[in-house]
């Protein structure tokens, strides 16, 4: 076994393997950038080397920076965690030729399934199931036009080197199929340089099952299979294990393919098989084909953990370190149920729009495992994915497990910026899920009654009062003033609104609030304070930032009447970024007459684009950033002419 190890990530997944490596007795190595270096992965690391600037490209991406970190401190091998140079042949192959191990699959496994249309031929070559379609290197657009009216209509377009979505169309009538062809042949070359595509059958209810693959490089076992299906724009919210509805017929099917798969390419340590499932009459045999396979460890690798009792990361560094695979098929089995849900810093009602902030509270239940690479103090970075936790939560039984994990979800407080908590509450309650009645295009059908704006009541204002006011702790004597009770009056802020609220502190276990034209009680008993019968819930204070852990978080803002007219109002003319960010390109000129909803400018932040758009018909005025530009949150971009 290895003594030391690098590993070549950040946030939630290298805190996991150095969690992992730490309790085998592996001393670990973090690397960090600008902007990491006061992370938890570096805190948790044995040793830390700085490898450059914030942006990925200065940094993680740097694969020699990295395999010089890994000689320098002595490491004898480097884990690439997932994401950036995980499933890059390249660095593998710079990483053994300075005398490294790099654990995980070899250079040859990864290119063999960097691209979707070869890794299809491999596949069916190996007899793994394959969805019909064209992945043929003949690009002409005829020539694919054709192919999708021999498939047969609708048909998916997708990026040969495709991910996330990107460079992908569905496609329902051949009318709109040359529009779509050059739509996703432009995001491919803009987002992998390629413009290759293929196309595919749509698949009809569509499910997105996958199989845990592990092999030592001749031989491979499956451990069972997640589901994936509950998507949001082709990025994944939720996903469990085992699969519900699950046939051992259709389970020994996938698993048999999975593990073809991966023998076929001398696959060695962990890896997906990532399948589509057509759902519409039932989990069957014949009715998954192969999608792509992915040559890493992956985000939702916990279910499978907490389901067979495995330890992947430690399988992994046992196989890299030269042993062979620790279990045969038949000494693996499932165990109860598991879900993860992705808890991010993004405002759901805006449209999912990435946050940053400094989470000033962040505590998890112990119902629930938390994988996370941050704590409270730490600042969500524009640079990367705002991800803050994996919330996982493992049951006897699919219904058991629901449950905590709606449990788990509600009890998980976050301060100091806003999540999608409430998004994945509603969708552990959905009832079709419930069922398990899943497909991938759940959340497109009923996204309007899953992204609710949570609604502040008079006890959660008076709740936040308390709070800002130090009423919450109150020593006996206080309150009061010449034997009068004390009157004490706040204002705050709940999203665009002012709330004027008062108080007659009348004694230490009772307050008489105003807050919406309404009176509210506030009593204590035995211990506890109650607002109208109801238990007052936690609060949390940063700045003029007030926090209530009800209802998955309700934030306030504590006004300063002093800046009361400072903050009213808003140039309604100038378009604005909404976060920190790269401005990829401006699309806008002085004079130009634009409409509303005309796409102004694009915005780069936390891995994901985001068009600005004109909010009223008018003339650019002037354009206030370039292509290139670095820009604050507020930063004015483009501004319009007055009206």
């Amino acid at each position: 076994m290895f003594s030391k190890i690098l590993i070549a990530n950040r946030g939630e997944i290298a805190c996991r393997v150095m969690e992992t490596a730490g309790s085998m007795g592996v001393a670990t190595v973090a690397v960090y950038s600008g902007a990491d270096a006061q992370s938890k992965h570096v805190t948790l690391a044995d040793e830390a080397v700085r490898i450059g600037g914030p942006a990925p490209a200065d940094s993680y991406l740097k694969g020699d920076e990295i395999i010089r970190a890994a000689l320098s401190t002595g490491a004898q091998a480097i884990h690439p965690g997932y994401g950036f140079l995980s499933e890059n042949p390249d660095f593998v192959e710079a990483v053994e030729a300075a005398g490294l191990i790099f654990i995980g699959p070899s250079a040859s496994a990864i290119r063999k399934m960097g691209l979707k249309d070869a890794a299809k031929v491999l596949m069916e070559e190996a007899g793994v199931p394959v969805v019909p379609g064209y992945h043929g290197a003949n690009q002409d657009p005829e020539h694919l036009f054709g192919a999708a009216d021999a498939i047969g209509y609708p048909v998916l377009i997708k990026a040969v080197a495709g991910g996330g979505g990107k460079g992908m169309r569905l496609v329902e009538r051949p009318d709109d199929f040359m529009e779509a062809l050059k739509s996703a042949q432009g995001e491919a070359t803009t987002a992998f340089g390629n413009p290759d595509v293929l196309i595919e059958k749509y698949i009809q209810k569509p499910r997105h099952i996958e199989v845990q693959i592990f092999g030592d490089g001749s031989q491979a076992v499956h451990l069972f299979e997640r589901d994936c299906s509950l998507q949001r724009r082709h990025q994944k919210v939720i996903e469990e294990a085992p699969a519900p509805g699950m046939t051992e017929e259709m389970r020994a099917a996938m698993g048999q393919a999975g593990v073809r798969a991966a023998e076929a390419i001398g696959y060695k340590g962990a890896g997906t098989v990532e399948f589509i499932v057509d759902g519409s009459k039932g989990l069957r045999p014949d009715g998954f084909w192969f999608m792509e396979m992915n040559t890493r460890l992956q985000v939702e690798h916990p279910v499978t953990e907490l389901i067979t009792g495995v330890d992947l990361v430690e399988w992994q560094l046992r196989v890299a370190a030269g042993e062979n695979l620790p279990a045969a098929q038949e000494d693996l089995s499932i165990t109860g149920h598991a879900f993860e849900a992705r808890l991010y810093a993004e405002d759901v009602p805006k449209g999912f729009l990435p946050a940053t902030g400094t989470l000033t509270h962040l505590q998890f239940p112990k119902i629930a495992r938390a994988d996370s690479g941050v704590r409270a103090g730490d600042t969500i970075s524009p640079w990367y994915d705002p991800m803050i936790s994996k919330v996982i939560v493992h049951g006897s039984t699919r219904e058991v497990a629901l449950s905590r994990l709606s449990r788990a979800l509600v009890e998980t407080q976050v301060g100091g910026t806003v999540t999608n908590l409430a998004f994945l509450g509603a969708l552990a309650a959905h009832e079709g899920f419930a069922k398990g009645e899943v497909d991938t295009d759940l959340i497109g059908r009923d996204l309007e009654t899953l992204v609710l704006e949570p609604v502040a009541a008079p006890r959660h204002k008076v709740a936040a009062a308390m709070q800002a006011l130090d009423l919450i702790d109150v020593a006996p004597d206080a309150g009061f003033t010449l034997w009068a009770p004390l009157h004490r009056a706040v204002e705050l802020k709940w999203q665009d609104e002012i709330c004027a609220i008062d108080v007659q502190v009348e004694d230490q276990n009772r307050q008489t609030w105003t807050v919406d034209g309404q009176s509210v009680i506030a009593e204590k008993s035995q211990g506890d304070w109650r607002i109208d019968g109801v238990v007052i819930p936690e609060t949390a204070t940063s700045g003029s930032q007030i926090s209530v852990f009800d209802l998955y978080g309700l934030m306030f803002e504590v006004v300063d009447p002093l800046d009361r007219a400072g903050s009213a109002g808003g140039d309604s003319n100038v378009v604005e970024a909404p976060m920190p960010g790269l401005v990829k390109a401006v699309f806008a000129e002085a004079g130009q007459a634009v409409a509303e909803g005309d796409r102004l400018a694009i915005l780069e932040a936390m891995k994901m684009e985001h068009a600005l758009l004109a909010a009223r018909d008018g003339v650019v005025a002037e354009v206030l950033a370039a292509a290139g530009d670095q820009v604050e949150a507020g930063a004015a971009l483009v501004r319009l002419e007055e009206e």
